[in-house]
């Protein structure tokens, strides 16, 4: 594949959060943020059992769609879930579902060929099965748990449609998307970097730099998340950090090159955190989900669209140091629009 089907393949999945953040939101007007994030990990457990039935790619393609459908409704839900059960730490609770996300995404990543594979009798189709079963177990949980009565004001406001002309939808939607395209660049196009500079013998090192190096972010907004929420210190100096990090990447050394992969990565989840800390602080309780589902539809509508024209480029330039544009663009995203936020007072 040419640097364009990369960022498009890359960017698939983040543009169907995109489109199905806004009727996830919908979703949750009619039946309130803690059904609709049930439904949603109900749908994820059935899309990862169902996707290895039979040797049908239409079957498997069809389910990874449900997959991420039910992806896209939980992530405006739990803004909402945060505003309702924890509205005076928004911050920490933020922290402590971003720390379950990125251990999910490492777990899942280390643990399927070692540990899944052969309980699965080595058919990939049964280990899809097996992911099945601790998101299922998730969502018997979340049944079990803590009804929407306390999110019934949430559900009496049946508005759904976000806000276009709100200038925080914006803000936090730019902001966000800057954050997660600089993370989902670096992931596509780090490895052809390494490639065309002869440095393939980095690239297990790097990457897994790149993503390990989300969960320090993770850990240190349990800790700090409260005093940094709302203020736009922490996004201003995060891009600083980024831009040095994506110059360290040109530094013809290895210990400097995995060290600012490690640093890029801590920065991009820095900032998806402190953003999704935002909506509750911001909006009123039966609103979040209307302002967490614009945001979403803008940061990763500009996730998808920035890499994919990033590939297009370097495919007309063959310029190696374009790889990283991108992520460049989205660290600047990151620093311009932090500057205009206004500090926010903690209503709640």
């Amino acid at each position: 594949m040419n640097e364009t089907a990369v960022a498009a393949l890359t960017g698939l999945p983040v543009l169907l959060f995109a489109l199905i953040a806004v009727p996830g939101a919908l979703l949750i007007a009619r039946f309130g943020a803690h059904r609709a994030a049930v439904l949603g990990i109900l749908a994820v457990a059935l899309g990862s059992a169902l996707r290895g039935v039979g040797p049908s790619a239409p079957m498997l393609f069809a389910m990874t769609f449900v997959m991420g459908a039910g992806v896209s409704v939980i992530h405006p839900a739990l803004p909402g879930l945060v505003g309702q059960w924890f509205g005076t730490r928004p911050a920490f609770a933020t922290a402590v579902y971003a720390n379950g996300l990125l251990m999910g995404e490492v777990l899942g990543a280390g643990l399927t060929r070692p540990v899944l594979l052969p309980l699965a009798g080595g058919r990939w189709e049964w280990a899809f099965a097996l992911w099945a079963v601790p998101v299922l177990l998730t969502g018997l949980l979340m049944i079990g748990s803590e009804s929407d009565a306390r999110g019934t004001s949430a559900r009496a406001n049946n508005r759904w449609w976000p806000d276009w002309r709100h200038r925080h939808t914006w803000q936090l939607g730019l902001v966000q998307g800057g954050g997660s395209v600089l993370y989902f660049g670096c992931n596509a196009f780090l490895p052809d970097y390494l490639d065309a500079i002869g440095r393939l013998d980095l690239l297990n090192a790097c990457l897994t730099a790149l993503n390990a190096g989300q969960l320090p972010a993770s850990f240190v907004l349990l800790l700090l998340g409260d005093r940094l929420a709302g203020r736009k210190t922490p996004f201003i100096a995060a891009a600083l950090f980024v831009l040095l990090g994506l110059a360290g990447l040109f530094v013809p050394l290895a210990a400097v090159m995995i060290a600012a992969s490690a640093l890029i990565g801590f920065v991009a989840a820095l900032v998806l955190i402190l953003t999704l800390a935002l909506p509750p602080l911001l909006a009123p309780p039966g609103d979040v989900h209307r302002l967490s589902a614009g945001v979403m539809t803008i940061a990763y509508g500009l996730t998808f669209v920035v890499p994919l024209l990033g590939g297009i480029v370097w495919d007309a330039t063959a310029m190696t140091a374009l790889a990283f544009l991108p992520a460049a663009l989205g660290a600047l995203t990151v620093l311009v629009l932090a500057a205009m936020l206004e500090p926010v007072t903690r209503r709640r």
